[in-house]
């Protein structure tokens, strides 16, 4: 029998304190299903849940090898079921929910039943590790046409009560993915002997999917391959009533809106599209590069629409004193433009709050002692479009996460890990020197292996602004005629020229500063640099990106 902890002799861990936001959840402004604590889904009606009743603990395992804690949800409202239970690594403060639901009484056929039995899916009876009880982890059987989006954790080897959770008729159901990885009895996923516990999301992510995640995990052994155990749920009604209006949406980035820092040396500063319109940018022609045209302050005179087919493009002035002007940008012109989006379902709402910069500066490689080596020219572009998204409960409008975009991919990072300014319930975000990928923590972050990558530099400065000042919502499917697109928005071409360096002498001349025995990983190093890096063209517009309609990656 493993090892067991008493919890009153142990070190506190971070997860015995529950997360709370700073300044609390704001009263929002009337409308109507956001922020109403429960969300019709057709024949089902969810609530979140985020009280629990402690099950099981263990101190092994798991991300920082700081185990993992499983929870049954408390306080269930009337006349709801339990869909499963719910788990967290040890080494985050407590902040989490699970769904319940009960049927609409317009529901035919049975929306939920009860299970028909449960398969004891693993045990820690036999494993040598603290824990504070022995643990069971229980997939209960569906009946026919019905499916388990939940586990059922218990501390004791009696099967439980069929009565104590509800699986979901198949239609209301969608198809799940693994996530991010809870627990396992090793260090990592790959070496916890065959058994592990995963956060799960719906597949199919976008703004039209009707995927809902239930907030339950995934207890398996083996892999991950192939149809999984447990679903998600569906919404089949999809009408985005629970999305927030216009004003609570306004309050919702009024509540949350990010402080963003920028590094002290930084010498290309956003700005707004129409400062950077009204300063002289051009747009070009292929085949008529000699005759540029300006472009007017609100980009009217832009192609709208179309493919990206490389036949216009927008450039910096011509003047070089104003061309040197322009690329460091304007911080008292500077607004951030705002996608408001639903996801999961319509169950959240997703703020996607977008920067320009018009000009990106040159990287920075870092190779092993060697703190700071320029690459000359490699990585400027004209034209740069960072975002960050907030990720917002439309349950009670909760703020729960938000992603932080980084070159060409990014981060989610979950609520009880971000820094907030003091007293307020707003994130803080650092912008890193010339290249703008945005960390939630100051500090370097190497882009490329432990040793030799591009270096990543943040720090908080006297340069910042406040993502919530003066900002303008550019778009919002879902809400129709509220809101009017810009023109700028619909210029689906390039915003800035293809720039080709010379990039062999460019590395070259940092290869030579090396000593002999750096230079053979240097050449593995660049030759896995992104292309971004070497001189493409200049960015695409927020709408081209492959988050606008579907979830950031």
């Amino acid at each position: 029998m493993g090892n067991q902890s008493s919890s009153n002799k142990r070190k506190a861990l971070p997860i015995d304190s529950p997360f709370k936001l700073p300044a609390g959840t704001p009263v929002w402004p009337q409308g109507d299903g956001f922020g109403r604590g429960i969300i019709d889904l057709g024949d089902l009606q969810v609530s979140q849940v985020s009280s629990f009743n402690k099950v099981w603990t263990t101190f092994d395992g798991g991300p920082d090898n700081a185990g993992a804690t499983f929870f049954e949800p408390a306080s269930i409202p009337d006349e709801f079921s339990m869909l499963g239970c719910y788990a967290q690594p040890n080494n985050k403060p407590l902040f989490g929910w699970v769904l319940v639901a009960k049927p609409n009484s317009s529901a035919e056929n049975g929306a939920l039943a009860k299970p028909v039995d449960y398969t004891l899916a693993w045990t820690s009876k036999s494993l040598d590790i603290k824990q504070d009880n022995t643990g069971y982890f229980w997939l209960p059987t569906p009946p026919d046409g019905y499916k388990a989006v939940g586990h059922v954790v218990t501390a004791s080897p009696e099967k439980p009560s069929l009565d104590r959770i509800r699986c979901v008729r198949s239609d209301l159901t969608d198809q799940t993915e693994t996530h991010s990885w809870i627990w396992g009895p090793g260090k990592s996923s790959s070496d916890s002997d065959g058994f592990n516990v995963y956060n799960t999301r719906p597949t199919n992510r976008g703004i039209q999917a009707p995927g809902v995640p239930v907030g339950t995990f995934l207890a398996q052994n083996g892999g991950t391959n192939g149809t999984l155990s447990i679903a998600c749920l569906k919404n089949t009604k999809l009408d985005f009533s629970s999305m927030p209006n216009l004003p609570q949406a306004e309050a919702l980035m009024e509540a949350y809106a990010p402080l963003m820092y920028l590094h002290r040396d930084e010498k290309y500063l956003p700005s707004s599209v129409k400062w950077y319109f009204a300063n002289g940018a051009l747009l070009y022609t292929r085949g008529e590069e000699s005759k540029p045209v300006a472009i007017n302050e609100s980009g009217s005179n832009l192609p709208q629409g179309g493919d990206n087919d490389g036949a216009y493009w927008i450039d910096l002035p011509e003047d070089k004193s104003n061309q040197e002007r322009v690329k460091r940008g304007d911080l008292q012109s500077f607004q951030a433009y705002l996608h408001i989006k639903p996801m999961f379902g319509a169950t959240f709402t997703d703020i996607s709050i977008w920067i320009f910069y018009p000009f990106n500066g040159p990287s920075i490689a870092k190779v092993v002692v060697l703190e700071k080596i320029s690459l000359g020219q490699i990585g400027e572009h004209v034209g740069d479009w960072e975002h960050v998204t907030l990720r917002i409960s439309n349950f009670n409008g909760e703020l729960n996460s938000v992603y932080f975009s980084q070159h060409s991919g990014g981060q989610w990072v979950n609520v009880s890990e971000l820094e907030f300014q003091s007293g307020k319930n707003k994130p803080v975000a650092y912008s890193s020197l010339n290249g703008h990928a945005l960390y939630s923590r100051p500090g370097h972050v190497l882009q490329g292996t432990k040793t030799i990558g591009i270096r990543n530099e943040t720090q908080k400065s006297e340069k910042f602004v406040d993502l919530g000042k003066g900002f303008e919502v550019v778009a919002g499917e879902y809400l129709g005629s509220a809101i009017s697109e810009p023109a700028w928005l619909n210029y689906r071409r390039h915003w800035g020229p293809k720039i080709s360096y010379k990039i062999d002498e460019e590395l070259d001349k940092v290869e030579k500063v090396l000593p002999e025995n750096l230079r053979s990983g240097f050449r593995k190093f660049r030759d896995s640099l992104p292309n971004e890096l070497f001189g493409e063209e200049g960015p695409t517009g927020p709408k081209l990106k492959t988050s606008w309609s579907g979830d950031e990656r």
